[in-house]
């Protein structure tokens, strides 16, 4: 698969909004798209289009019909990116309200007793719903523990904890913390072996914007991404349920459609600007593989996202040009170590006798936007067995360049040297 050429970063970079300047501060780089990644143009033009529409769906008038047409493409969009065959899409208030639901309809509606397992590399969208609802229920909470030296979790980790009394299970994609991608299939098959009835959900949210998604090929029963993290914006969540899970109760209007999982009348542009971010993907696509099949499109954008994300944090890592890397300045310490190949377009990082926030201080004063993660209700399972007061993360996104990278370098360069000597 050939690379992002320089040529093609500068069209990528020309769709996306600020790209290179805050609208509030000025010219920057911004290394913090973990937090929030940066919104497509058109994703721009689509909201203030439609939020200027004064017409519902449903209603006998042309406009409200294009309304629903656009909300039904949207979710044709959305399972030609997730690649689900099967299941429906749903927005709601954001990725974590979107888990909430699922989780809690998965462990209601499961069959009584028994456990429920997460792990501690998992954001408490996933493990407060998990520990609240399985409570209520009397069922078991059961938290595997992540892997402190690779920065994920893997099979092996969940296996002595999933049981035939497992009844709902949960998975992080990629941690937003470590930057550490999961293997999905792998520990699904892990707990279908042992509990072959089990629902699954998944957190996305981190992950969608890094890598392909292939929600058929993982055997779950839900799916959540947050799509302001993935080029589109705020103020919605895009949730995925199977058949199977719909089957069960959940919130749902009396009398109306049993299996309906939109509550309210829906927001037409949060539907219509996901289907901007695939419109994107497939774009991208079609232009590192030269295809018209969407989903040879979807696979080639990921992959060339890919790519282009290893490059830039291995650049970080190693150095760009005469540009020492953060693996050879003196007092760095890299989260997940320093060679991972389950980093995901992340690098957490600490500076010995320097605290989080103040590193990120200095690099805002060189121009470079990171963020700093504490050991708090967010990122405290994470960092508190490493013993870790917080950490700094460099996320970065196929748009961002080596340039940027060489940048931020020779900031951290100034600012090691400051602080050693």
């Amino acid at each position: 698969m050939p690379e992002i050429s320089e040529t093609l970063l500068k069209e990528v970079r020309a769709r996306f909004a600020h790209i290179d300047e805050c609208p509030f501060t000025g010219p920057r780089i911004f290394f913090e798209n973990a937090g929030g990644a940066l919104t497509l143009n058109s994703v721009v033009g689509t909201t203030a289009k439609l939020a200027a529409i004064p017409d519902n769906q449903g209603r006998d008038n042309e406009t409200s019909r294009e309304l629903v047409r656009i909300i039904h493409k949207s979710k044709q969009d959305m399972r030609l990116f997730f690649n689900a065959s099967s299941g429906q899409f749903f927005v709601g208030e954001s990725g974590t309200e979107i888990l909430f639901r699922l989780i809690r309809a998965a462990i209601l509606g499961a069959k009584e007793g028994g456990n429920v397992v997460g792990s501690t590399l998992e954001h408490p969208a996933s493990s407060s719903a998990c520990r609240h609802w399985a409570e209520i229920a009397r069922k078991t909470y059961v938290s595997v523990k992540h892997n402190n030296d690779t920065g994920s979790v893997s099979p092996e980790d969940y296996t002595p904890f999933v049981t035939a009394e497992t009844r709902v299970a949960t998975i992080i994609h990629t941690s937003p913390v470590t930057g550490m991608a999961v293997d999905v299939a792998a520990i699904v098959k892990t707990i279908r072996t042992a509990s072959p009835d089990c629902l699954i959900i998944v957190d996305g949210i981190q992950h969608a914007a890094h890598g392909g998604v292939d929600i058929d090929e993982y055997d779950i029963d839900g799916y959540t991404v947050s799509p302001y993290k993935v080029f589109s914006r705020h103020g919605y969540g895009v949730g995925w349920v199977s058949d199977r899970l719909s089957a069960l109760p959940h919130d749902a209007l009396i009398g109306g459609p049993a299996e309906n999982w939109e509550l309210g009348t829906r927001d037409t542009g949060a539907y219509a600007t996901f289907s901007d971010v695939v419109e994107y993907f497939s774009w991208l696509g079609s232009e590192m593989s030269g295809s018209s099949d969407p989903q040879t499109q979807m696979a080639a954008a990921a992959a060339a996202i890919h790519t282009k994300e290893k490059a830039l944090t291995d650049a970080v890592l190693y150095g760009t040009g005469n540009l020492k890397g953060l693996a050879d300045m003196p007092g760095i310490g890299i989260l997940g170590g320093i060679e991972n190949p389950l980093r995901e377009g992340l690098v957490s990082m600490t500076l010995e006798g320097m605290n989080a926030p103040t590193l990120v201080s200095q690099l805002r004063e060189h121009g470079i936007r990171v963020h700093a993660r504490k050991p708090d209700h967010y990122s405290g399972g994470i960092l508190k067995p490493l013993g870790l007061g917080g950490c700094v993360r460099v996320s970065l996104c196929h748009y961002n360049s080596i340039a940027e990278v060489a940048q931020f370098l020779a900031a951290m360069q100034s600012i090691v040297g400051e602080h050693t000597a």
